[in-house]
């Protein structure tokens, strides 16, 4: 089995981790272009754990300007085994307020203007995408939260919409017409990119507003989205330290496949792959790519 290493995405609160020893930015190449910053290595607590801004450190990417397939081969060329993804997010629902965190379990789709694949033309894969979340790293995520006595709440469904802009409030009603839980901007294609390269992934939404929906609250505004954030700094990295110590030494199975989603993914034959693309998935598919 492989060493357990965490790879969290998110802002500068959890990076700066602390209690983080041997800390060190690492500069890691990609061959799909510029990720969004250096990766921040240590070990807390004796376990290895690596960070990467999502936005890159001062914010200088937009959510449509994230090099997600590069981000994710970075943690994956890291050695990292488990994702978690720290992220702002909106409340669509009454009883979800902000400060709540949501430890989601599924998302809609809506972006239009990013990668989101590592395959294509000339090697073709589909993985399967029922269960987007791991699992048994949720379960620890839960329970880190409750440790920590962070108002967390199991399982809903993240609306990942393109951004920049916030949502229209004829938008927003209809996302909650859907049954959606939060909405955000960046977990798509992050989720989908970290199946392709097999790696477990869960999510913590931390809510921020109640988008613009609320008949009692405004619209929704960058600077009461960065107070609430701020707030919420604390308890991330709580929950940030408490997961990490509740994590094995030796990376677990994942029950939903993430681990192994390759396995039967790939359907372009050997004979007709295109051997630049194929270089580029060296440390994405290079396990089955390999046979």
């Amino acid at each position: 089995m492989a060493k357990c290493v965490l790879g969290v995405i998110g802002g500068s609160g959890i990076y700066d981790l602390p209690g983080l020893e041997d800390a060190r930015w690492e500069r890691i190449e990609s061959p799909w272009g510029t990720p969004s910053d250096a990766v921040r290595r240590g070990r807390f607590k004796g376990r290895e754990v690596v960070f990467l801004p999502r936005h890159g450190r001062g914010h200088v990417f937009s959510p449509t300007d994230i090099n997600y397939r590069a981000n994710i081969d970075v943690l994956k060329r890291a050695g990292v085994t488990d994702v978690v993804s720290l992220s702002a997010c909106g409340s669509l629902r009454e009883d979800l307020p902000p400060g709540t965190f949501v430890v989601v379990d599924q998302f809609i789709d809506r972006t239009f203007a990013r990668e989101k694949s590592f395959f294509g033309a000339g090697c073709v894969a589909h993985v399967a995408f029922g269960q987007p979340v791991s699992p048994r790293l949720a379960d620890r995520l839960e329970a880190a939260g409750r440790s920590a006595g962070v108002p967390v709440v199991r399982g809903g469904t993240y609306l990942v919409m393109e951004g920049p802009q916030f949502s229209t409030l004829a938008e927003s009603r209809l996302y909650r017409s859907w049954g959606c839980d939060v909405i955000g901007m960046t977990n798509m294609p992050e989720a989908k990119l970290a199946r392709e390269a097999e790696l477990c992934y869960a999510t913590v939404a931390m809510v921020t507003d109640y988008d613009c929906w609320h008949d009692a609250h405004g619209d929704v505004d960058v600077q009461s989205v960065i107070r609430v954030m701020t707030e919420n700094r604390a308890k991330a990295q709580d929950l940030v330290a408490r997961l990490i110590a509740d994590l094995p030494d030796e990376h677990e199975p994942c029950p939903a496949g993430s681990d192994r989603a390759l396995d039967f993914a790939i359907m372009t034959a050997p004979d007709y792959r295109d051997p630049a693309l194929v270089a580029n998935l060296g440390a994405v598919a290079g396990r089955v790519l390999a046979r």
